[in-house]
């Protein structure tokens, strides 16, 4: 039988955990590893991700709509940025140093992780073909390659489509109900 991974954490599923771990891990420490940190910061962080998953499945039933490991990616991923922002806002100096509050790292990581969730969704309701140029470009995919991987004709088109594009996921990211309590402060 499989196990819903959500559930797995949530119920304490001990084998599936370990699944988790082995599949998932490898990718999360080579990320912090290129990223400024070590093999530590990696299960810190791998650690609360999936703490953080299992609390918020717990309160809200959260429903993943790609990979779990995709989606534990994205959260470690994000968790290790803010990590690494809160790094740098740390006094240095051995006679001031700033607290910064884990509730409030967590907090801004969740709100963080459901603004990535609510651009997903919204990304997956607009045309197959904006969503292919808008993938296309958040990739960072030059204008030029663009033209030679579609059927348009010039760089000045790509511009206007990805315009027009991102015009209407904003759009649509606005009108939903989500958007105002995401936004920033």
């Amino acid at each position: 039988m499989i196990v819903n991974p959500l559930d797995a954490l949530v119920g304490g599923n001990a084998k599936s955990i370990k699944k988790i771990y082995t599949i998932s891990f490898p990718a999360v420490k080579r990320f912090v590893l290129q990223n400024k940190g070590n093999t530590q910061d990696a299960e810190d962080i791998f650690q609360k991700a999936l703490l953080q998953i299992a609390v918020r499945h717990k309160k809200e039933n959260i429903q993943i709509k790609s990979s779990f490991d995709a989606y534990l990616f994205t959260v470690c991923k994000n968790l290790w940025r803010r990590e690494l922002i809160s790094h740098k806002k740390r006094v240095t100096n051995k006679e001031e140093m700033e607290q910064v509050s884990e509730y409030v790292d967590d907090s801004c990581a969740i709100v963080e992780q459901k603004r990535q969730e609510l651009f997903v969704e919204k990304l997956n309701e607009i045309s197959g073909n904006c969503k292919n140029i808008l993938s296309m470009f958040f990739a960072k995919i030059s204008y030029a390659e663009i033209v030679a991987s579609t059927d348009y004709n010039s760089e000045t088109v790509v511009r206007q489509r990805v315009f027009k594009c991102k015009k209407k996921l904003t759009e649509l990211i606005k009108q939903d109900t989500r958007f105002n309590s995401l936004k920033e402060i």
